[in-house]
């Protein structure tokens, strides 16, 4: 970064907070770097992050409704037998997947309105263990034909295996995304791990795609290229 006057550093510390620069300061207290060129480098780095995101959500949002398409129909999310499987927790600030899929398609007459309009969050709940019986167990490998091989002594137990395979790192990135979207610090994150989770989850549905994505995004080349 270009050198900057204590005069430029101080508005910059007045128009971006003391208190949230501190985090950065703090950071590097035992470095050569500055906090504004680690501030400037987790920026970049977050922006370079929503491409691979981007492409990583879409395909599972998709793969999810083609599953759920095939077990309630194309109009799915006005399907009453699905909306009742959905956990409806109840409690100030709880997510309730019911009053998420109940309030979304209330709005919007399509499935495809109502795919990007459903919290990122949703689309997580649709991998857990309540749903094996529906959907997963008869389905979880046409819908992610890449997924590894997970050796157990029944069917019922790969399938979970896969299941929580995709769970866990689709969990990983919701909190990634979350910390982007709202312009918070992730560089105390493993952030090649996390593009690792962006890859397995992409590649699990599509190969095309992932390599694809893989020969386009430029978050791995920026997470490298961290300031010291």
């Amino acid at each position: 970064m270009t050198a900057l006057s204590i005069a430029h550093i101080a508005a910059l510390y007045k128009t971006l907070s003391a208190s949230r620069m501190g985090t950065f300061d703090d950071a590097v207290v035992h470095t050569t770097c500055s906090a504004l060129d680690l501030y400037a480098w987790n920026a970049n780095v977050s922006a370079a992050l929503l491409a691979p995101l981007h492409i990583c959500e879409v395909s599972l949002r998709n793969a999810v409704s083609e599953a759920l398409e095939v077990m309630y129909g194309q109009n799915w999310p006005w399907d009453g037998a699905f909306r009742r499987s959905l956990p409806n927790p109840s409690g100030r600030g709880v997510y309730s997947p019911r009053r998420d899929i109940e309030n979304t398609s209330a709005r919007y007459q399509t499935t495809g309105k109502v795919i990007p309009e459903l919290k990122f969050v949703f689309w997580e709940t649709m991998l857990t263990g309540r749903h094996d019986g529906r959907i997963w167990n008869s389905q979880l490998h046409s819908i992610f034909p890449n997924l590894p091989t997970f050796p157990a002594r029944t069917r019922q137990k790969e399938i979970k295996l896969g299941r929580l395979y995709l769970h866990d790192r689709i969990e990983n990135i919701r909190s990634l995304r979350n910390r982007i979207a709202h312009h918070e610090p992730i560089f105390s994150r493993d952030l090649l791990e996390d593009m690792r989770s962006i890859e397995a989850i992409t590649r699990a549905r599509c190969n095309v795609t992932c390599d694809w994505m893989l020969q386009t995004e430029l978050a791995t080349i920026t997470i490298l290229e961290r300031p010291i």
